[in-house]
């Protein structure tokens, strides 16, 4: 089911033969395909089978009304749909508009009325087609790699965790895709549609930790020359993703606990509390424990991080993951860079599952990356040799 790549697709759906008649002639002049449907069962059906562009309904009709069909519409669809009305049921018009429609246009109607509204509701339907490619493309982007033991017990307690809400502390190595799983525990948490705040408490001074994260009031410091809102207040509703929070000053880690303690946090230089509703993840590649023992970070932190742990495994340790990530990684650097997909031999790949891969996927997305701009269509063994020169 998928819309016209070459011409805008609309549906028509009116009980009254004369009018599906005019605004058909009208549309089809205007090079749209067109599609009538008679009734609202009909046109269900319809929508079942087909993907439309714009879909216009008349209000009152039998058996079925208007709004109705656009209910059951906007449970199958994100089309726009734009409302058929006569004068005695504006008012009806407007419910529609309050239950999701784009807009109505009044019988007779006014050709220009008729056209301009198609045209705004076809550029709406462009717009979402465009947000759905680009969903699809960040969320391969962030898909995890890898059929084995170890990675589908990561895929099993995300698929668990997600959905609960609670604080979760991934560990792991440099490059092992921490940060894949943090993003993969929001968009399958009921926060998906909030904002995902990333903060990399390594590359932050610490200094300028505390105003990351709760923001300050104008003339709190010398720099503070307007109001900022912190990353606490940019998540409000979404998920804060702390990463490398072993490297958080002990300063910045208690006023993280006081703001987990009481889901407030107060801006620096300011007095006022500001309530946030943020769901936390953090990551580390340290030992945390230790760091406790050395008193290096807070225990009791460390206890509201870790209500769960989700442990990443390093790439030595699923090596039978390596040609899912390469043929990954060689379609995808491949694309964006315009050109033919090489092939990896089975001794090319059976030369990258010996390495011991320490700086993990990180590392093996560099070294294919070498890979396909210095070698030619074919990938072999001694191409990797000669070429990925990675760290045994």
């Amino acid at each position: 089911m998928e819309r016209s790549t070459i011409m805008p697709r609309i549906l028509i759906i009116d009980d009254q033969d004369p009018i599906r008649r005019v605004l058909r002639e009208i549309l089809e002049n205007e090079k749209y395909l067109v599609d009538d449907a008679a009734n609202g069962s009909s046109a269900l059906e319809m929508v079942k089978e087909q993907e439309y562009d714009v879909i216009l309904c008349d209000i009152k009709m039998p058996d079925m009304d208007g709004i109705e069909v656009l209910e059951q519409v906007k449970a199958m669809c994100d089309t726009p749909v734009i409302m058929i009305t006569g004068h005695a049921t504006v008012d009806n018009a407007v419910e529609a508009i309050l239950k999701g429609a784009f807009h109505y246009i009044q019988k007779p109607p006014d050709l220009n009325n008729l056209l301009t509204t198609v045209r705004n509701a076809m550029d709406k339907s462009k717009l979402i087609t465009e947000n759905k490619a680009l969903k699809k493309a960040v969320s391969k982007q962030n898909e995890m790699v890898g059929t084995s033991a170890p990675m589908m017990e990561v895929r099993e307690m995300i698929e668990k965790v997600a959905p609960t809400g609670a604080r979760v502390l991934i560990t792991g190595e440099n490059g092992t895709g921490k940060e894949l799983v943090a993003k993969q525990l929001h968009e399958l948490s009921p926060r998906r549609y909030g904002p995902f705040i990333e903060v990399n408490c390594a590359a932050i001074p610490a200094e300028l930790i505390e105003s990351q994260l709760f923001g300050h009031e104008k003339g709190s410091f010398t720099s503070a020359i307007k109001q900022k809102k912190g990353d606490f207040e940019l998540a409000n509703g979404g998920t804060l993703f702390l990463d490398e929070i072993g490297d958080m000053s002990l300063a910045a880690q208690a006023k993280v606990l006081r703001a987990l303690q009481e889901n407030k946090i107060v801006r620096v230089g300011g007095e006022k509390e500001i309530p946030v509703d943020v769901r936390i993840i953090a990551a580390t590649n340290k030992d945390l424990k230790k760091m406790i023992e050395e008193n290096a970070f807070r225990e009791d932190l460390y206890h509201r991080l870790s209500v769960i742990v989700i442990h990443v495994p390093p790439l030595r340790e699923r090596k039978d993951d390596i040609p899912l990530l390469v043929n990954s990684f060689i379609e995808n650097i491949s694309q964006s860079m315009g050109k033919a997909i090489p092939k990896f031999t089975d001794e090319a790949m059976e030369e990258m599952k010996q390495y011991q891969w320490t700086g993990n996927i990180r590392e093996l997305h560099n070294i294919v990356e070498r890979l396909v701009i210095l070698c030619g269509s074919t990938i072999t063994k001694d191409d990797v040799i000669h070429f990925g020169n990675p760290l045994k």
